[in-house]
């Protein structure tokens, strides 16, 4: 399960040692862990990361198969919720992507403020269109909102799995580095801005993520009572 640590000004979120899909358990761990680091006070940052080749693999699909379409339609709201408190934390975030993010494990770094992602191994891959899951719209928001228009089209359109460099080379993450230096590069990037953690930038983001937040709020969305077929 997902765990919270802190160095000086930085919260470390491990998000697991497996696949760390986002069962309903895992979504309530990491909003509640999310919530602690947000009425903190003072300085301080939060960099995500995980234990293993996984940094996530997004949606619990196995789990969902087996639910109604009141549970799957509730299940897709408490991921939008996840989405939006991350986006809107309060404090600085870090995405330090240690290994593959597929899905909405990929859209879940989508949500912080900046990516970090290991240059040698792993992949970023939003690969519903393989897997015949379309977007949600909330969830398409928030991809345009935090991509470039030419590499959301490509990643959402063709499913393509980025390497890390690659990523980097289209602006699905920020920055790239060696194995051994993903956390550590992420953390010391972190602490420089948590001095800027508070209402303030909560505010900003607020704002700045308006239209998105909103989609990911809404849950009275029609499509939310669309259930694909996986």
């Amino acid at each position: 399960m997902p765990s919270l640590t802190r160095t000086g000004d930085v919260f470390l979120l491990d998000l697991g040692d497996g696949e760390n899909v986002f069962h309903p358990d895992w979504l309530t761990s990491v909003s509640g862990l999310l919530e602690d680091v947000a009425h903190t006070e003072g300085p301080r940052a939060l960099v995500t990361t995980a234990t293993g080749r996984i940094y996530s693999n997004g949606l619990d699909l196995q789990w969902l198969r087996e639910q109604d379409d009141q549970r799957f339609t509730d299940y897709v709201i408490a991921v939008h919720q996840l989405f939006a408190k991350l986006l809107e934390l309060p404090v600085p975030t870090v995405a330090a992507v240690q290994g593959h993010a597929f899905a909405a494990g990929a859209i879940f770094t989508l949500a912080h403020d900046f990516r970090l992602m290991r240059a040698d191994r792993g992949f970023f891959c939003l690969p519903e269109v393989e897997i015949g899951i379309p977007f949600t719209v909330a969830m398409t928001s928030l991809i345009r909102s935090r991509l470039p228009v030419a590499a959301a089209h490509e990643a959402m359109i063709t499913g393509r799995r980025f390497g890390g460099l690659e990523a980097q080379a289209v602006g699905l993450v920020d920055i790239t580095a060696a194995e051994e230096a993903v956390v550590p590069s992420a953390v010391k990037y972190a602490a420089e801005l948590a001095p800027r953690a508070g209402a303030t930038l909560g505010l900003i983001k607020q704002r700045m993520y308006a239209p998105t937040l909103a989609a990911l709020h809404d849950t009275e969305s029609p499509d939310l009572l669309i259930r694909p077929m996986f």
